[in-house]
């Protein structure tokens, strides 16, 4: 197994027409470690690949457990074999599907469903973030600082100095992002040329039966490591 620079649990779509749409429109296939061509997507106010530039690194995922670097005492083996047993004991969520949603400045994937069923997405990104943070080495100041630019709450800034990261457990909002920022121009040009693309691909209903361990290589780029089938 190769080392990388951080890891991450994430949700990766399930090989099939949402995983291909979300390669293709970053432009990097996280699950095979690969460049994919654009898409052509009419009335775009900018190219594909401006819009995405700031994403396509990470690939498309949902992020569950945020990017880390390994704790000193930790090797990737031992992270591949916790994070394996930490997904045998989670069940799996299933969702009403998904939603094409502006969130600030950007444009995402946001799943739908009752209460109840958002809940349980909650609470498998908790345990998540809990059950593997052994291995997790703190943040450096650099990136601790960084984050704080943004304005953080009280508890956003609690949670980033306890987990490294401020928008983990009530801060969660499960996302698969399709853009970087953009202006309140642009915006809505892109949600509209977006809409049509991703109808025929969103699932209904949406179900989270697996996450992947991945890490980051020296390129900054984002690697499918081991998929994890929810329990067992």
């Amino acid at each position: 197994m190769p080392d990388y620079a951080r890891y991450a649990i994430y949700y990766l779509p399930e090989p099939g027409p949402l995983a291909d749409f979300g390669a293709a429109w970053l432009g990097w296939d996280v699950q095979g470690g690969a460049e994919v061509a654009h898409p052509q997507v009419p009335a775009l106010p900018r190219p594909v690949a401006e819009l995405t530039a700031t994403p396509r690194k990470y690939g498309f995922h949902g992020t569950v457990k945020p990017p880390f670097r390994l704790a000193e005492g930790h090797d990737a083996a031992g992270l591949a074999l916790a994070a394996e047993r930490l997904a045998e004991r989670l069940e799996p969520v299933v969702l009403d599907g998904l939603a094409l949603t502006r969130l600030g400045s950007f444009i995402a994937l946001t799943p739908r469903g009752s209460r109840a069923q958002l809940t349980a997405l909650a609470a498998l990104a908790s345990e998540s973030v809990q059950g593997l943070d052994a291995y997790r080495a703190p943040a450096p100041q650099s990136e601790l600082d960084r984050r704080r630019k943004a304005g953080l709450s009280a508890r956003q800034e609690s949670y980033l100095q306890q987990w490294g990261y401020p928008y983990v457990m009530e801060e969660f909002r499960f996302h698969l992002t399709l853009t970087g920022k953009l202006s309140a121009i642009d915006a809505p040009a892109v949600e509209a040329a977006l809409r049509p693309v991703v109808a025929p691909v969103m699932p209904e209903p949406f179900t989270i039966e697996s996450l992947c361990l991945c890490g980051e290589d020296e390129a900054g780029r984002f690697h499918l490591v081991k998929r994890l089938a929810l329990g067992g």
